[in-house]
């Protein structure tokens, strides 16, 4: 019985946070409806841009609050103090993001746990991408890192950042994103180790694709066909199909 009121209050807080998070996209007016041409080519009735979102202080921050939740024990409570300190704190020692909106979110997320924050970069070496800490960011080994990011589609961009925490020894907790439009990813696979971690996002967002005049309805109804960010002001994963 007790398992069973947990897991309907575990469904109802995530349904309560996936629509609060909507509803902060849909005033900042990050979700937009109509007919667009995204990245790839397809057509798509919705788009989402989150950097609409990360424009307002206060609505970054109580997105961030919620990211902040899973750095915390199931309860929303802090922990014990890290490192066996015996101080009350949260679950884990740092916060990381990928540039850019990366940086943005794990950087307000750590300051609501009071702990440190870190970006990981796109450098590339021999033709090959990846991402590492760079500045004069280390990780510890055996400290415990959240992952954060805006919107989820591949996962690849989040992914990448994987690596770069585990050559240092530390110890991902889980990733969590605002926004996840890949059908339902639940992990998230290291592309160095093969390791998967636990993936949460504070909402699931099914937006529907298509090749242009095969079942668009924009097309269809000869609606004015947009391309949101071909100024260059959209990027990442959250514009792309």
């Amino acid at each position: 019985m007790v398992t069973t009121t947990q897991t309907a209050a575990n469904v109802a807080a995530r349904a309560a946070m996936a629509g609060r998070t909507e509803e902060l996209f849909r005033r900042a007016g990050a979700l937009r409806e109509g007919h667009f041409r995204l990245k790839s080519g397809r057509h798509s009735d919705r788009y989402l841009e989150k950097f609409q979102v990360l424009q307002f202080p206060d609505i970054t921050s109580e997105l961030c609050g919620m990211l902040a939740a899973y750095g915390r024990d199931p309860m929303g409570r802090e922990r014990a103090g890290r490192k066996g300190s015996g101080r009350s704190g949260p679950n884990v020692d740092l916060v990381a993001g990928p540039t850019t909106g990366g940086v943005i979110l794990a950087f307000e997320t750590a300051r609501q746990l009071g702990v440190r924050s870190l970006f990981a970069e796109e450098v590339r070496y021999a033709g090959e991408s990846r991402r590492e800490f760079r500045r004069g960011f280390t990780i510890s080994p055996g400290e415990r890192v959240l992952v954060v990011d805006d919107i989820l589609t591949t996962g690849g961009s989040l992914a990448a950042v994987l690596p770069a925490i585990e050559r240092f020894g530390g110890e991902v907790v889980r990733a969590v994103v605002l926004v996840d439009r890949s059908g339902g990813q639940e992990t998230l696979v290291s592309p160095a180790s093969g390791r998967s971690y636990p993936l949460e996002a504070l909402w699931r967002l099914e937006l529907a694709t298509w090749e242009a005049g095969e079942g668009c309805a924009g097309c269809a109804a000869g609606l004015p066909l947009e391309e949101p960010g071909s100024g260059g002001a959209a990027g990442g994963e959250g514009n792309s199909a």
